[in-house]
């Protein structure tokens, strides 16, 4: 099943539509134009219904006599003054969820006619949310439990935004894509996607684009001297995979890396069992990496890229890994394991020593990395580390437009001092205090302190069942990245 809807944009020509969204903002008559004389006729006259003020929630009814009309719906919106991205966000949530809840098969959505609506970001941000709005997990469900219904839907906009949407339409579908392919490789449960498992689907996703996927099994490794990967998956009957994808042809090469912990349960440092089935999205950051790598050869971006995705998972077996243990990561930095759960910056490690050592010109990793980050942050935005400053401020600029939330966090000396180890080179972890800069901290030992940034995504990456919202990943990250690299080949 698809997992995306296609977005069209449509004018006043729109026929066979049996569900129209027009919004209203409050105590203003709506805006029809690029909408048919009838739909304009009927979205008036639910306008002035009695008790309909345009509020936020409300909604007003009708439909023409003719067998053929129309339901036309109008939505408030609240003061214009007030109103922004989030508004639009929500007023799209709320007339799929509406056109779906009565059964519609072709649905046309009204955006505001307000500057919110307007600008390429915008555009795209509405593409792609109108795209992914009727994403489901339901592979391990029984067949026909939830009804297809519609697989497009069309939107009219005011002629000031007509440009930027179509300017916008494609790449904002494709990254749709990507992130669908994140959230499902991510929602996917431990016994389905082990490492071995998770190492053959990014081959599938790579044969489908035309990306050149390697696998490195633990043997290899071994000879490698991949020590932080080889550590964390030993106690697994699972044993780990190195993936590596590369594609494109530009000058500039970018590599991305992604932790891929494919189930986490802290090893002999064990978590508490409440929501230890979360950790299934402890491979979130390789998941974000197979979506952008998907999205980013679709649209044929100007780069080399190359991808490194390691995947482990940490289990409390008899040949665990312990604390106290000493582990010789790729680059030959020892690190002393005082603790079993920090296990994703070893991963890591091996995965940025690699791509460093095979000359990226930028290095991004995303990684669940510390629940220190959601402490420091909540669940609604991510992590920045990063030495480069013109870096940092890319990412922040193309998180901003895509609508993703993020912050930079430091990285100073102390957090460096911080992870050098008593009998090794380095530490696994610090103390309990600024352990989302400690931890990055103790990745900037595999990298150089030009053109790297790494992206703690532990609290935007997925949904947890205590938290308000549907249960599930998220697939953040994906589109600020695609905005990243659209941005920086301009």
């Amino acid at each position: 099943m698809a997992k995306t809807i296609t977005v069209r944009l449509v004018g006043k020509e729109v026929k066979r539509a049996d569900f129209f969204a027009v919004p209203c903002f409050e105590r203003t008559p709506p805006d029809t134009s690029n909408l048919p004389p009838r739909v304009a006729r009927a979205a008036r006259s639910a306008a002035v219904r009695r008790g309909f003020t345009g509020r936020p929630g409300q909604t007003s009814h009708t439909r023409g006599a003719a067998p053929d009309a129309p339901t036309v719906v109008l939505f408030g919106m609240g003061k214009a003054r007030l109103y922004g991205r989030s508004g639009l966000h929500k007023y799209l949530n709320r007339a799929v969820a509406e056109a779906a809840r009565g059964g519609f098969r072709t649905p046309v959505v009204r955006l505001p006619d307000h500057e919110a609506s307007y600008g390429t970001d915008s555009a795209e941000s509405a593409v792609r949310r109108l795209a992914l709005s009727r994403y489901r997990f339901d592979e391990f469900r029984k067949p026909g439990r939830h009804p297809v219904g519609f697989r497009q839907v069309r939107i009219a906009v005011a002629a000031e935004a007509e440009e930027a949407f179509r300017a916008v339409s494609t790449r904002a579908q494709i990254t749709a894509e990507g992130v669908a392919t994140t959230r499902d490789l991510a929602n996917t449960p431990p016994n389905e996607a082990y490492p071995e498992a998770m190492a053959e689907r990014a081959v599938q996703i790579a044969k489908a684009r035309g990306i050149q996927a390697t696998i490195m099994g633990p043997k290899e490794m071994e000879r490698k001297g991949m020590g932080g990967i080889l550590a964390v998956g030993r106690g697994s009957r699972k044993g780990p995979r190195m993936v590596t994808l590369e594609w494109g042809d530009g000058k500039e090469r970018i590599s991305l890396v992604g932790k891929g912990v494919t189930f986490d349960t802290g090893g002999i440092s064990i978590k508490p069992s409440p929501a230890m089935d979360e950790m299934k999205f402890d491979k979130s950051g390789a998941c974000t990496v197979m979506g952008i790598a998907s999205a980013a050869a679709a649209l044929d971006l100007p780069y080399r890229f190359r991808a490194y995705l390691p995947f482990a998972e940490n289990m409390p077996d008899g040949d665990a890994y312990r604390p106290g243990d000493i582990v010789r990561c790729y680059n030959d930095k020892t690190v002393e394991i005082l603790n079993t759960d920090a296990e994703g910056r070893m991963l890591l490690a091996d995965a940025l020593a690699l791509a460093f050592e095979d000359g990226a010109d930028c290095i991004i990793d995303y990684a669940t990395l510390t629940g220190a980050c959601v402490v420091a942050l909540g669940s609604s935005g991510a992590g920045l580390f990063s030495f480069d400053d013109g870096l940092a401020a890319q990412l922040l600029a193309a998180a901003e437009g895509a609508g993703e939330n993020l912050w930079r966090l430091p990285l100073w000396r102390e957090f460096r001092e911080e992870m050098k180890g008593a009998h090794a080179d380095l530490r696994n972890t610090g103390s309990r205090w600024g352990g989302a800069s400690t931890a990055a901290a103790f990745l900037s030992y595999f990298v150089g302190r030009r053109g790297w940034a790494h992206l703690d995504i532990a609290g935007p990456a997925y949904v947890g069942r205590g938290d308000k919202g549907t249960f599930g990943a998220t697939g953040y990250g994906v589109a600020l990245t695609i905005a990243w690299l659209h941005n920086r080949a301009l």
